[in-house]
């Protein structure tokens, strides 16, 4: 019995050193009204013209904690950014604490997502979408990859 006890202790050990540490590495980055001008668009130095700043992709969820649509998509946005990192990258916005950031975008409905390619300009998605259809746009318009329903 204290073998099973000792096993069962090194599996929970294990578990809980390699799972947290993974998933803390990849995650969306919440973006502030600085941060945001520094890794995405400087609006304030370019207010006429879209000038991503990123090298790859990226996607901006502009959500609210007290949106119940918004908390459906949260765990999709999570997925999202482990399934595509190193190829797309997902930050947040929280409207409430971002109101400058969310009046640049005219964001009246939440969630918006948005979805900027390297080059060319953004396109907006307001509403909750299922998570097939976040996989198609990234998918066709980010990296530019035929769609499949194999998602």
């Amino acid at each position: 019995m204290k073998g099973n006890q000792e096993n069962k202790l090194n599996s929970e050990v294990s578990e809980s050193i390699s799972s947290p540490a993974d998933d803390d590495k990849i995650a969306p980055e919440y973006l502030t009204y600085e941060t945001f001008r520094e890794k995405v668009w400087d609006f304030e130095k370019n207010p006429q013209e879209w000038n991503y700043q990123g090298e790859i992709p990226c996607v901006i969820d502009f959500y609210a904690d007290w949106c119940k649509p918004c908390k459906q998509v949260a765990p999709i946005m999570d997925e999202l950014a482990i399934k595509y990192a190193g190829q797309v990258k997902i930050y947040k916005i929280d409207v409430d604490k971002e109101k400058k950031l969310a009046g640049v975008f005219g964001i009246r409905s939440i969630p918006s997502v948005m979805f900027s390619p390297t080059k060319g300009q953004p396109s907006m998605q307001a509403g909750a979408l299922p998570r097939e259809q976040y996989i198609q746009i990234i998918e066709k318009e980010l990296l530019n990859h035929p769609t499949s329903n194999n998602q």
